[in-house]
């Protein structure tokens, strides 16, 4: 074992130790309950993309360590029977940092890094074929580390690197397979931010630019194609003596998922890989401490819903790839031993 992987085992240790002191501190009033599902069945990765069609969820893609190479399968998890199945691999370069989202009956990845290029090609995967169909590309420049969201059966792609730190946006309609620049995020350029939505909104937060994270958060009207201000997200930025005194979600690659009109934000982190988990509510725009994730701290997680149970799977912290997968209960208080 060579100093580097002492290192990662040191590092991974000390964060594991530290999650579960807060996890049995910290965290025993908070309300949620994370269970552990039966685990991932590709190789442990990070930074893979997810979507939903019917009541399955696909994961696939990723980066697994392995210097200079990337990952193009697939799996397809049945959440009633807790399995996985293999399902047809994804037919354009292999990739991590890529976006995925469901529209229209149809899954569809784009963007990423290959691990020399940034990219910008579109795929439709259609689960009765079991088939992927290359489509219009990206309508903005190739990228990586972007946002989507799905709203009212149309895709939304924006933000990320090309070279450069950037807020556009660009809608995609799978039926003309086309894709329509929208009006861009208000504030910053960012990269590593994560997107929810709610009912007809959809929420885009986190994320860094010039070396700072950013504590703003933007509500997206799709039908009147504008950005909304909502409430900061770090202490510093809130004067509001409601507010309590550890209220901070700033950080970079975290997952989120939105259930019962409510939405979350997950892992991630700034400066080390995190467990903290938040809840926002979009009524009173207040956001809420929950359980902290009881898995390993990490980033570049993926989130997705089946039947309004959300789910958290994969990710890295250090040299460390996982391949768990938890479900989150909001209303159950926290046991430990599920």
């Amino acid at each position: 074992m060579n100093y580097t992987q002492q290192l990662s085992i040191l590092i991974l240790l000390s964060l594991m130790i530290l999650s579960a002191c807060s996890s049995s501190d910290d965290d025993e009033d908070l309300m949620g309950n994370w269970v552990e599902m039966g685990s991932f069945e590709g190789v442990p990765r990070c930074d893979a993309v997810a979507f939903v069609i019917d009541n399955y969820a696909y994961v696939g893609t990723g980066y697994d360590g392995v210097e200079d190479e990337r990952l193009n399968d697939f799996w397809r998890y049945d959440a009633e029977k807790d399995f996985w199945t293999q399902i047809a691999p994804f037919e354009g370069a292999a990739r991590n940092g890529a976006v995925g989202f469901g529209a229209n009956g149809k899954g569809y990845v784009t963007t990423g890094y290959d691990g020399k290029n940034r990219l910008n090609d579109t795929w439709e995967y259609n689960a009765s074929a079991n088939s992927w169909t290359q489509k219009s590309d990206f309508g903005g420049s190739a990228r990586y580390d972007a946002v989507s969201f799905a709203l009212n059966n149309e895709g939304y792609v924006g933000t990320g690197y090309d070279g450069n730190l950037l807020k556009d946006f660009w809608q995609y309609d799978p039926v003309t397979d086309s894709w329509e620049q929208r009006v861009s995020i208000g504030g910053k350029k960012r990269r590593d931010a994560t997107a929810f939505v709610i009912d007809d909104k959809a929420y885009v937060l986190t994320g860094s630019d010039n070396g700072q994270y950013l504590d703003d958060m933007w509500e997206y009207d799709a039908a009147n194609d504008i950005w909304n201000a909502k409430r900061d997200i770090g202490k510093d930025a809130n004067e509001d003596e409601s507010y309590d005194d550890e209220y901070e979600i700033v950080g970079i690659k975290s997952v989120s998922f939105s259930i019962n009109g409510l939405g979350y934000i997950t892992t991630g982190g700034p400066g080390a890989p995190g467990a903290l988990t938040w809840e926002y509510n979009p009524d009173s725009d207040v956001w809420e401490q929950r359980s902290n994730h009881e898995g390993s701290p990490r980033y570049d997680a993926v989130s997705f819903v089946i039947n309004n149970e959300p789910y958290i799977a994969t990710g890295r912290s250090s040299g460390y790839y996982f391949d768990d997968v938890w479900t989150f209960k909001p209303n159950e208080e926290q046991d430990d031993d599920d």
